[in-house]
């Protein structure tokens, strides 16, 4: 009986956990409903009540923007009904967007947990049972409240907006660089000693109506760029993302691209590197942090380029203003 047991849904997307081979030596796609998944694991009964929904079946880069508005949505009145933890199964490849979108979207306090594979059903060693396992004992686990939405993978716990996969194939391929994981899973125990200090407000598009989102470039800068790229997207564009080098720097050359980019659309700038929060005030020569400031340009605080890319999409779905998408890219530091 788990009548008293906590009440989790199981929401599949597809991917690698997804997927396995329909044939001997074929490849393999994503096929396998949130039934099959579960049935794989029976031990899940001892946790409590889980029931899958299977959502989208895509390989992970097919998903879009669209898809996790959706997603959100669902989440929000699965718990309106009642529910104890949710758990969102996908493709590794874009996981750590889909976890970074529901965290700027939901407002609720209750277990949302995400997890993948990195090895499908038809080879040996496959992760995803495991995986899944993990991710319902965090969201069936009291210190999963109040964090928002979590990556559980390779009985590790991270935060939706540090964690990235940081490797093709590895089974410990998602990492949150400059922080590491708040917890683990031991012996079946869940452990999280460590937990942010706030969450920044939530950023809900409409959905009914939703409409064409906004769609905004994401450019990585590299030796010898230069200004053909940023003038076309300036035009092409409602936003724009500039992955620049060390701690926010960009070739003089293309500054006044830049700038005239800015008058016309919000542009962010943030670091090729992907970690470590971008300097304010150190450099001065033209195309520093301080002078990419001065003429307008909105740092991306310690969010890499897809993680800005994407709050800068719903900031402008949601309609707020330049000075509304400033001041929460700074929020992002804190």
């Amino acid at each position: 009986m788990t009548s008293n047991l906590p009440r989790v849904a199981v929401i599949t997307l597809g991917g690698t956990i997804a997927s396995a081979p329909d044939r001997v030596g074929g490849g393999v796609t994503p096929r396998l409903t949130g039934e099959d998944l579960l049935a794989a694991i029976p031990a899940l009964s001892s946790l409590g009540a889980v029931v899958p929904t299977s959502f989208r079946q895509f390989p992970s880069g097919d998903l879009q923007i669209e898809d996790i508005i959706e997603l959100a949505a669902l989440i929000e009145k699965r718990f309106a009904d009642g529910l104890d933890g949710v758990v969102v199964t996908q493709g590794t490849d874009t996981l750590e967007e889909t976890a970074f979108l529901l965290d700027l979207m939901l407002t609720t306090d209750r277990p949302v947990i995400l997890t993948g594979a990195m090895r499908h059903a038809g080879l040996a060693g496959a992760d995803g049972p495991a995986n899944i396992l993990a991710a319902v004992r965090v969201a069936v686990s009291p210190e999963a409240s109040g964090l928002g939405p979590l990556v559980v993978v390779n009985d590790e716990v991270h935060l939706a907006r540090y964690v990235r996969k940081m490797h093709t194939s590895s089974t410990a391929a998602f990492q949150s660089p400059g922080l590491g994981p708040i917890g683990w899973i031991s012996e079946d125990r869940v452990r999280i000693p460590l937990v942010p200090r706030h969450r920044t407000d939530a950023v809900v598009p409409p959905v009914e109506g939703l409409g064409r989102l906004p769609e905004v470039a994401l450019l990585k800068l590299g030796l010898g760029s230069d200004q053909a790229l940023v003038d076309a997207a300036a035009e092409r564009y409602d936003g724009l993302v500039i992955e620049g080098f060390g701690g926010g720097h960009v070739p003089h050359a293309i500054v006044e691209s830049l700038q005239h980019a800015s008058s016309r659309i919000p542009v962010i700038f943030a670091s090729r590197i992907g970690t470590g929060e971008l300097y304010r005030n150190t450099y001065e020569a033209p195309g520093s942090e301080t002078h990419l400031l001065d003429i307008g340009i909105i740092s991306a605080g310690n969010l890499d380029g897809n993680k800005a890319r994407l709050l800068l999409i719903l900031l402008l779905s949601s309609g707020r203003s330049r000075e509304e998408i400033q001041h929460r890219f700074y929020q992002a530091v804190a």
